[in-house]
């Protein structure tokens, strides 16, 4: 018996001893993981002041602008709506390279050209962006040019293409930038003669007496259900005669940025203190991205962009933007500035959920993530070598006629070239799965199933399906 009670007195102190050094151990390797951290210059993890109306947008203008962002009444014509390319179900995209705008039928993938009279008459020149985080304070631009932003110098406290029309009462940035697409005869107005929304868009009168804004205001105050939605979201309305198309644009501006917050990434829980979220990948990824590669040099910041602009080489697909000799070249950022040297620079994306909103570039010419973490190891070789098969674009002969005119052209491949601010890195095919895993883990989990933001019914009775 007294063996035996000397054999567990020993045991218990050699348990006692394994758990204590498991414990230390554990600890020693969440501490060595925290000062790996430390020496990566990690971005803050998001907090709810960084989010306009710290994080907590009124409920009632939440749920008003869904109704809006899915109900066709804002188009000219009727027959698209703002969910129309920038989708929950393709993670607030459409999966296109290009979207086909005004006349289109279906959804993603499935989504074609039309057909006859209703038919699309071009591609929108520049890929759908993700609105992910777009509530952020941070998003003080708007668009891949950033012609919406944030200048105190304008009467309306916003640079936009309405300048100085612009209306007084716009919320922030997501809200100037909803009032845009509308006035679009390819995005959202139509042609010219098919509607007085879209003989008004063509004028450029946007603000004034039948305008663009007034008139779509007009037909959301003849819908009941939507006069008491705003009167209850906006105490200072009292009929429906106060709508204005600023109401219904600070409303979709709330409920995109409430529906849309990702922060809760295994990145993010990283950052909170949580050294188990990423795996071994992942965490070599991370520190590729933010010291080896120093991919953080533009992905900077909470939301990993430095809200600025950059000419990477990105292939340039589809019809233009109305520059070049023909039309068919986008000089990006100089169409706002006027600068010749912002020609081919565009907004850095936030990556955040990266790894969900393809295809990527401006004019969405990769559908491969590693397509595009490989395009910026050597941006220069990428851009000619490019495979337009990557390029997602429902066929018509009389648009893919167009599709490739800027890019097949050596002398405009050579000018985009001259500029290129990356600089070749080399790595193997193990650290760009790494990257890769790293990119996966910026995925908020709640962001992959968005199926519970569509509304079954929108007031204006338009269905919601193409």
């Amino acid at each position: 018996m007294k063996n035996a009670k000397v054999l567990l007195l020993v045991a218990s102190v050699v348990v006692f001893a394994w758990l204590v050094t498991t414990g230390h151990a554990q600890a020693g390797e969440a501490d060595s993981e925290s000062a790996k951290a430390a020496k990566l210059n990690l971005p803050d993890p998001a907090v709810d002041s960084d989010y306009y109306d710290n994080g907590t947008p009124d409920q009632s203008k939440v749920q008003l602008g869904k109704l809006l962002y899915f109900d066709k009444i804002l188009s000219g014509n009727m027959n698209i709506s703002c969910a129309s390319c920038h989708h929950p179900l393709v993670h607030t995209g459409d999966g296109l390279s290009l979207g086909t705008g005004e006349g289109a039928k279906g959804l993603a993938g499935a989504r074609d050209t039309g057909s006859g009279a209703d038919a699309v008459v071009e591609r929108v020149p520049r890929n759908a962006p993700t609105i992910f985080n777009s509530g952020a304070r941070e998003f003080s631009r708007m668009f891949w040019d950033g012609r919406v932003e944030v200048d105190s110098t304008h009467p309306s406290g916003f640079r936009s293409p309405a300048g100085d029309a612009l209306p007084f009462g716009l919320d922030n940035p997501l809200a100037v930038q909803a009032m845009f697409p509308p006035t679009s005869g390819t995005e959202m107005a139509g042609q010219a003669g098919e509607n007085t929304v879209a003989d008004a868009g063509a004028a450029g009168n946007l603000a004034g007496p039948g305008g663009v804004w007034e008139q779509l205001a007009a037909r959301v105050q003849g819908i009941p259900e939507y006069v008491d939605l705003f009167e209850l979201a906006y105490p200072e309305i009292d009929s429906a005669d106060d709508i204005t198309f600023v109401h219904i644009a600070n409303a979709i501006a709330a409920f995109e940025g409430a529906a849309w917050r990702a922060d809760n990434s295994p990145f993010d829980r990283y950052l909170r203190g949580d050294t188990s979220a990423l795996n071994k990948s992942a965490r070599r990824g991370m520190k590729l991205f933010y010291k080896t590669v120093n991919c953080a040099r533009c992905h900077a910041g909470t939301f990993q962009t430095d809200q600025s602009f950059h000419n990477i080489c990105m292939p340039q697909i589809g019809p233009g933007k109305g520059d070049g000799i023909d039309g068919h070249d986008d000089y990006g950022r100089e169409r706002v500035t006027g600068d010749s040297a912002d020609r081919f620079r565009f907004r850095t994306p936030s990556l955040r959920n990266v790894a969900l909103t393809g295809p990527w570039g401006h004019a969405g010419a990769y559908d491969s993530l590693e397509a595009v973490i490989r395009h910026h190891l050597d941006a220069t070789a990428a851009l000619e070598q490019y495979d337009s098969r990557q390029a997602v674009l429902p066929s018509r002969p009389d648009l893919d006629a167009l599709d490739l005119i800027a890019y097949l052209d050596p002398a405009r491949r050579a000018e985009i070239t001259q500029t290129v601010e990356l600089t070749p890195v080399v790595l193997t095919d193990a650290q760009i799965v790494d990257l890769l895993e790293f990119l996966r883990s910026l995925t908020d989990p709640a962001s992959m199933d968005l199926r519970l933001d569509l509304p079954t019914r929108v007031p204006s009775g338009l269905p919601m399906a193409d």
